[in-house]
């Protein structure tokens, strides 16, 4: 169709007001190529000191940004650092594959500038077997939440597949894994940690979603505590197929606690001393449980300490909570991390939810995208968060969604490399057209 797409402005200063409504929006934008101009960006965020800017593009966010942006060819205004609005149109559906030093110019932004896109063709012979990216950062910005806002445009746009000489529909069942580095910071504050990423949202996306499998392979740890520095993760996954759709899931019965995991990353110092105090705290509630220590790593560092524990249900739900101690240690630290984080995790559990108060508005993306009625069950009284609302209130706001109460909602039923924004514009004008017949209907009983 010739008609084009209105653009969806977004308040960023809505509800949370952070980058997490910037990044979902992005990330949707992507992946359904519907316009969007987010203004007053992260303006809710507080000065950390005197003086400092708080809101606008943070390297991280710029770093997801420019992703976005050179995977899609996107036209831009605004994608700088500090910029408090962007305006972000996608343009181009392919892959934008660089192989063998010669760049894939068959799209480009609207300036006419030729991009080198983002993915380097890994062939076997003339089988290509494998895209590689890497998103380069300099300071230790959260590698997870980079991967938040990249993560639906990997997995449901379509990559074409491993046969290039292969254009009929049947011949997109096999799709091309994808390999993605990000740098960054991997266990960073008010974000989430690659432990918890691999240990409670992955196993749920994939055993309880249907999600392909999403392999993380830790480079090199990235700290924003004590001395920043830098690390890295590789990410290794297969998007869905062409042409398939998420089913619609849902999150009950949660099941009774069957194990405990815990990861402990400590100086020597205080190492033992937190391992013990956990294990016993957790033991006086949950006898029964199993306890297991899937990351148990002396830091090497007096000034770097994280917990995460993970309760994992008969049911097969995880549900964690972490806490980074920004703290000078001392011997009473074991004590206040363990406090801390079996309060809350005893919290979410006494909820009865499936999900950790982390969790709910990370599994909004896939409401939205998957076909039919998809439920969370968050718990007795549980109260959706306000990354939740937003989540909710972006999802809505760019593709005409709604949740109810409980936060449970008929998603679009989004077909992996499907024009969405086609679809949309041929939605609007047979609304248009059933409004116009109704019209005339009621012209004609007066």
């Amino acid at each position: 169709m010739s008609s084009q797409p209105q653009s969806v402005s977004l308040d960023g200063r809505t509800l949370e007001g952070g980058g997490q409504l910037l990044r979902l929006a992005l990330s949707l934008s992507a992946l359904t190529f519907l316009p969007v101009h987010v203004w007053d960006i992260r303006a809710n965020r507080v000065p950390r000191k005197p003086n400092q800017l708080a809101g606008g593009l943070k390297p991280a966010h710029l770093a997801a940004v420019e992703w976005l942006a050179n995977a899609t060819r996107a036209d831009t205004r605004g994608m700088f650092l500090g910029s408090s609005t962007l305006h972000f149109t996608p343009l181009c559906r392919g892959p934008g594959v660089a192989s063998s030093g010669d760049i894939e110019r068959s799209c480009s932004r609207a300036n006419n500038e030729s991009t080198a896109g983002v993915w380097q063709a890994v062939y076997d012979g003339d089988r290509l077997t494998r895209r590689d990216s890497r998103i380069p950062l300099s300071s230790p910005g959260s590698v997870c939440l980079i991967l938040q806002a990249i993560l639906p445009y990997l997995l449901f746009q379509s990559h074409d597949t491993a046969s290039t000489a292969c254009q009929e529909r049947e011949c997109r069942a096999v799709s091309v894994p994808l390999r993605v580095i990000i740098e960054g910071g991997t266990n960073v504050s008010k974000s989430p940690s690659i432990e918890y990423f691999s240990q409670v949202l992955i196993p749920l996306l994939v055993k309880k979603i249907g999600i392909p499998k999403i392999a993380t392979t830790l480079i090199k740890r990235g700290w924003s505590s004590g001395r920043a520095d830098v690390g890295a993760v590789q990410f290794d996954l297969t998007p869905l197929t062409h042409g398939s759709k998420l089913s619609k899931f849902d999150f009950s019965n949660r099941g009774e606690v069957a194990s405990m995991h815990i990861s402990i990353l400590a100086p020597a110092s205080v190492r033992n001393s937190l391992r013990k105090k956990v294990t016993e705290r957790l033991l006086a509630r949950y006898p029964e449980a199993d306890i297991l220590y899937p990351i148990d790593e002396d830091t090497g560092n007096g000034t770097r300490l994280y917990l995460l524990v993970v309760a994992e249900t008969s049911n097969g739900y995880r549900l964690g909570q972490d806490c980074l101690w920004g703290r000078k240690l001392n011997s009473a630290t074991p004590d206040s991390v363990t406090a801390i984080v079996i309060k809350a995790l005893e919290r979410d559990l006494d909820a009865g939810g499936c999900v950790d108060e982390y969790m709910q508005d990370q599994l909004v993306v896939f409401q939205a995208l998957a076909e039919g009625r998809s439920t969370v069950d968050t718990g007795k009284k549980a109260r959706a968060t306000l990354h939740t609302q937003t989540a909710r209130w972006v999802a809505g706001q760019v593709l005409g969604l709604t949740f109810d109460e409980q936060g449970n909602c008929n998603g679009c039923g989004f077909e992996v490399g499907e024009d969405f924004a086609e679809r949309k514009v041929e939605n609007a004008v047979a609304d248009l057209g059933k409004v116009q017949i109704k019209s005339n209907a009621d012209k004609r009983l007066e």
